[in-house]
């Protein structure tokens, strides 16, 4: 079995592009000491700000911080919002390939806590223009020779709208394809390698199901139609489940606590296309990527997974004498 021990000293060689949605995460902390006199709402003084990659952005950041080299390919406004973004990128090691459209604010979501807990969140987006859209599909065609894999992450916010055209250009390469998905419609998706719903996502497109048996043969059906090689189903506190032509990985889950399981996702494609580029064998990709969703769960907000953390995690998990998959 293929652990992320075993690939970490060659990670820096893995190319990964990542394509997608970006937004600017921001967080206000504060203490909630009164309610506001004017509406029975909390009101918070604001203490500490912070500012985090969000998005496809988040994916990228999450490969880097595992050691591989990443590229990010996504449209943001000319603003602060989009400077501060590149910004952070380049300081977590990612290599920005960012397109500007003047006519479109970066997407940023403004997140209150206090008391530790989300009090509030204000999204601020718009859909980036066809003519920009376009730039980027050639800039895409032209980044292909020089990645492994491509991770197409879609937030749905309008920046994967030639998704059917970028899956073929890198399939034609023979370049391995994860997609994180949105929406109903999956058949934009066909012909990736893998594809990566959450339960709730993918009961949206497959309905849902009563048993187990049911839930494969739902899987089954959808990873065939679409000509996937493999479809990650992630699955909250019952873990995650990968569905390939050969039969059926149950892999439990592994968090020894729940925090914040936003960007959960982004860590599990991240983790999972950095063992990929690495020559892991799926199976053992997607062990990996339960462990290090396992880890990031306990953290705030959009978080990464070191791979210090993610060592730590296997040799725990070699204490336990190896996993219970089933």
């Amino acid at each position: 079995m293929t652990s992320f021990r075993d690939l970490a000293d060659r990670l820096g060689q893995a190319r990964i592009l990542v394509v997608g949605d970006v937004m600017l995460d921001r967080y206000w902390f504060g203490e909630v000491e009164r309610i506001s006199p004017e509406a029975p709402v909390p009101v918070v003084r604001v203490a500490r700000q912070e500012a985090r990659p969000g998005g496809a952005a988040n994916v990228a950041r999450n490969v880097a911080a595992l050691g591989a080299q990443v590229t990010l390919l996504s449209v943001v406004g000319t603003d602060e919002a989009g400077a501060t973004l590149e910004k952070l990128l380049l300081e977590e090691r990612v290599r920005p390939a960012l397109q500007r459209d003047p006519t479109l604010p970066t997407t940023v979501k403004l997140r209150v806590i206090g008391r530790q807990q989300q009090l509030l969140r204000i999204d601020f987006e718009t859909v980036p223009s066809r003519e920009v859209l376009a730039e980027k599909l050639n800039e895409f065609e032209a980044l292909l020779p020089e990645c492994d894999l491509v991770v197409l992450s879609d937030y749905g916010k309008g920046g994967l709208a030639h998704i059917g055209r970028m899956i073929e250009l890198a399939r034609t390469r023979h370049l391995p394809v994860l997609v994180d998905p949105k929406g109903e419609d999956y058949e934009r998706y066909r012909g990736a390698t893998v594809i990566t719903p959450n339960r709730g996502e993918f009961r949206q497109v497959a309905g849902s199901w009563r048993n187990e048996t049911e839930l494969t043969e739902k899987a089954q059906a959808l990873r065939a139609k679409l000509a996937l090689e493999a479809l990650l189903v992630t699955r909250s506190e019952e873990g995650m489940s990968l569905y390939l032509e050969a039969g059926v990985l149950h892999l439990p889950t592994r968090a020894r606590e729940v925090y914040d399981v936003s960007g959960a996702g982004d860590t599990v494609i991240a983790t999972l296309s950095v063992m990929l580029a690495g020559g892991a064998p799926l199976q053992d990709a997607a062990r990996v990527a339960n462990l290090a969703a396992g880890i990031v769960v306990g953290k705030l907000g959009t978080a990464v997974v070191q791979a210090g953390e993610l060592l730590a995690a296997e040799s725990i998990e070699t204490l336990r004498g190896g996993s219970d998959d089933h």
